[in-house]
């Protein structure tokens, strides 16, 4: 099962998560749609989380407006 490292900043500061998944590649979307869902992803916070149907450009944009930028996905076999 690959293990994905995202290397991303938020709020202009670095930071660095690590990910297991059962999919063989992770788009910078995708990666950027697991950050928002750690960071604000709770009951309080649902209406910041992207559409279920949002494109790869609308989730990127509403990840820049949260303050996550720099999205960088690696990937090592686990």
């Amino acid at each position: 099962m690959p293990l994905y490292t995202l290397d991303y900043r938020m709020a202009g500061q670095p930071h660095s998560h690590r990910l297991e998944l059962q999919q063989t590649h992770l788009a910078a979307h995708e990666a950027a749609m697991h950050l928002i869902v750690l960071h604000f992803g709770d009951s309080e916070n649902s209406l910041v989380i992207p559409a279920a149907d949002a494109t790869a450009q609308e989730i990127m944009a509403q990840a820049q407006l949260l303050g996550l930028s720099h999205i960088e996905v690696g990937e090592t076999c686990a």
